[in-house]
């Protein structure tokens, strides 16, 4: 037998065969299950933020730690709480805004307030809000790259970076808010502008099947292993990130295996067939030996009546 140790029966399904005419007549196609270099494209629309209540929770901070810093030589402890407890707020208010650590420590001194979230100047640069969906917020990090595009410019293209990103995700949208800063020397990106993000995200070497091969059954992922001696197997796969027209697979599959790519609704038709069939004959099999057919006995009527053959 040539199943795998990957290979788990699937409830409903079976394995089939079919031969080489059967896979040409419904056109079934497979291709070599093997690692490859996936790259996927966040894509996220945004604006330029104009954020006067962020700008003044940054001055509230910097104020607070000015105002520890002259107390902490007070003979009071008190007033040396009180100070160090309002820094902490601050902090907290920023955090919940979504400053990174690093950011809100470059706030401390007051030297450097980010005016660019109440006005956009030339030669400074902005600070762009963008929305991420819930089931890609895993693929964002700090410091990547970000292609930033707009309809008021069309063919033209700014460049940022990821600098933080919200701790808190909106129920509203299922999205997470990611802070990008861009650098805008003409003065060109205005606050409030409508943008679009795209941040092209390296998965790196992963094995993966191609999309079409993956049939979602709602409570689980399946491909179809084309086996020797014609036979195909269903599978039930575990996948990871969707990049480039293809799915990373975690579990359920080898590198070098075969999967089918196309008919894969013809040949989980002919499995779920084949399964319920088999499913048939075991419960007649079951109740067949746990209980003879009972013998209705004849009705004297019927024992003791001819054929009209017979009458003649």
């Amino acid at each position: 037998a040539e199943e795998t140790a990957d290979a788990t029966p699937i409830p409903g399904r079976a394995t089939v065969s079919l031969p080489a005419q059967g896979r040409q007549l419904i056109g079934m196609k497979s291709d070599v299950i093997s690692k490859r270099t996936l790259r996927s494209t966040v894509r996220a629309s945004g604006r330029v933020a104009y954020d006067p209540d962020l700008y003044n929770a940054i001055v509230e901070y910097s104020e607070a730690v000015k105002a520890r810093e002259k107390v902490k030589d007070s003979p009071w402890p008190d007033v040396r709480e009180r100070s160090a407890a309002l820094v902490r707020a601050s902090e907290l208010r920023l955090r919940q805004m979504g400053l990174s650590p690093s950011q809100i420590a470059g706030y401390a001194n007051g030297s450097d307030l980010p005016t660019n979230l109440l006005l956009g100047e030339v030669g400074g640069t902005v600070w762009v809000y963008a929305q991420v969906y819930e089931y890609e917020i895993g693929m964002v990090h700090p410091g990547q790259k970000v292609e930033i595009t707009t309809p008021a410019y069309p063919g033209r293209k700014f460049y940022g970076a990821v600098r933080a990103l919200n701790p808190i995700l909106s129920a509203e949208s299922r999205s997470l808010r990611i802070r990008i800063e861009v650098p805008n020397p003409d003065g060109l990106l205005k606050l409030e502008l409508y943008v679009n993000a795209a941040i092209v995200v390296d998965l790196g070497e992963k094995l993966a099947v191609p999309e079409d091969a993956v049939l979602d059954a709602g409570d689980r992922k399946i491909v179809f292993i084309d086996l020797r001696g014609g036979r195909i197997e269903p599978r039930e796969v575990q996948l990871g990130q969707e990049a480039g027209g293809y799915y990373e697979v975690i579990s359920g599959v080898r590198e070098g295996e075969r999967v089918v790519t196309s008919a894969n609704f013809l040949i989980d038709s002919e499995s779920r067939l084949k399964a319920a069939i088999s499913h048939s004959k075991e419960k007649s099999g079951s109740a067949g030996s746990a209980s003879p057919t009972p013998q209705v006995p004849m009705s004297p009527t019927s024992a003791g009546s001819t054929s009209p053959a017979q009458q003649h």
